[in-house]
């Protein structure tokens, strides 16, 4: 496997955890640094450019990184010029991280129905204003981006996309393979990745979408020569999964197989509950130290309940009264009550997370008429609700 370069940084393995809005936050991040031996970059999770120029307290606790965090990736959304500038230069201008993602892969109703998220690529110009301001104020530091292939299927952006990305600057290109009208439903088309490496061979394409396991992860490079993952609901409820990425990728680097799922080469984690048990109490008690407050981080750790114990017989009543603790010690009582022996289910291995899929997407009146005309997007866009 050739090692993906992001600007000056190496990432070895090519595996790469996608912001997630109020999961990826820096104990989520440890997490899963701390099963990947360290390896691979793990970016944060979306900051509105707004909110950060702005210099709002919950931003400003979502851009620290813990001091064995390198490199410090920061994932941006913005939908203004100017602005985005202003935020990426602040970052450069106050060391706040040494590698700056740009978001242009929302689907949700809200953001796109005021031109944002995964609408904005259609307007060619509009897009190309904001890589340029961010690439030109970010200086020596490495911009990427992150999108979906379109609005829909008659509305395609995702090649015109990276090239533009590629005229100004861009040093390497996410693409999710659906489009916002697929939100996370159906399959990613893998195919898209693909075509995209293909039309932009100067700069790495890294695939996302449908990566369950390792071996998808090393099937995605293999079917689309894609030079990385990038691996987001994949790993809810497990960030061990970036072991099994190491292991994966470093086993095919060294040809000494690829695949844990017939004995012929690497393990990959299979956790009994008691395992599981016990990292889901270090999750919640990295939440409670970074948020300072053990109720809050309880109640934040939440909605990993169900994620962590996907498949195992642990009950509906007993999940709904994990999913209302309120401190590690009613949390640590309650998994106590489990068959902690249980081991690891069939079939836990597979999708997680949001999977429904949309039908229609909103967007402003006349949005369509013209990919080239000057649009201008509200303040209203850019909202912190991250997808891609």
């Amino acid at each position: 496997m050739t090692q993906l370069k992001i600007g000056p940084h190496s990432v070895q393995p090519p595996v790469v955890l996608a912001p997630m809005a109020g999961i990826t936050n820096a104990p989520f991040r440890t997490l899963c640094r701390e099963f990947s031996g360290g390896k691979g970059l793990f970016v944060s999770e979306m900051i509105t450019t707004r909110a950060l120029v702005e210099r709002d307290a919950k931003t400003m606790r979502l851009i620290h990184f813990d001091g064995t965090e390198r490199p410090r990736s920061i994932q941006l959304y913005g939908v203004d010029p100017a602005t985005v500038g202003k935020a990426v230069r602040m970052i450069v201008d106050e060391d706040l991280a040494d590698h700056i993602d740009l978001n242009f892969g929302c689907p949700v109703p809200k953001v796109t129905r005021k031109g944002g998220g995964s609408a904005l690529p259609y307007k060619r110009n509009l897009l190309r204003s904001i890589l340029r301001e961010a690439v030109t104020g970010a200086g020596g530091l490495p911009v990427t981006m992150k999108m979906r292939k379109g609005i829909d299927d008659d509305h395609i952006t995702y090649l015109d996309a990276g090239r533009i990305a590629v005229d100004e600057g861009v040093t390497a290109i996410a693409l999710h393979g659906r489009t916002a009208a697929q939100h996370y439903g159906g399959t990613a088309d893998w195919e898209a990745i693909a075509r995209l490496k293909e039309s932009v061979p100067e700069i790495p394409v890294l695939g996302n979408g449908d990566i369950w396991s390792a071996d998808d992860a090393l099937r995605m490079v293999r079917e689309t020569g894609c030079d990385g993952v990038v691996v987001g609901r994949g790993c809810l409820g497990r960030p061990w999964l970036f072991g099994d990425l190491v292991a994966a990728f470093e086993s095919e680097g060294t040809g000494d197989g690829t695949s844990g799922a017939d004995g012929t080469g690497v393990t990959y984690a299979a956790p009994t509950l008691g395992e599981v048990s016990r990292v889901m109490l270090r999750h919640a008690e990295l939440l409670a130290r970074w948020l300072d407050s053990e109720e809050r981080g309880v109640i934040d750790f939440r909605k990993h309940v169900a994620w962590y114990t996907k498949g195992f017989s642990v009950g509906s009543e007993m999940r709904k009264r994990l999913a209302v603790t309120s401190s590690l010690d009613e949390l640590g009582a309650l998994m106590s009550e489990l068959d902690l022996d249980q081991a690891w289910p069939a079939g836990a291995d597979g999708p997680r997370g949001r999977t429904s899929g949309r039908n229609r997407v909103v967007l402003p009146e006349g949005w369509l008429d013209d990919p080239y005309d000057r649009a201008e997007v509200g303040a209203e866009a850019e909202l912190d609700t991250s997808g891609g």
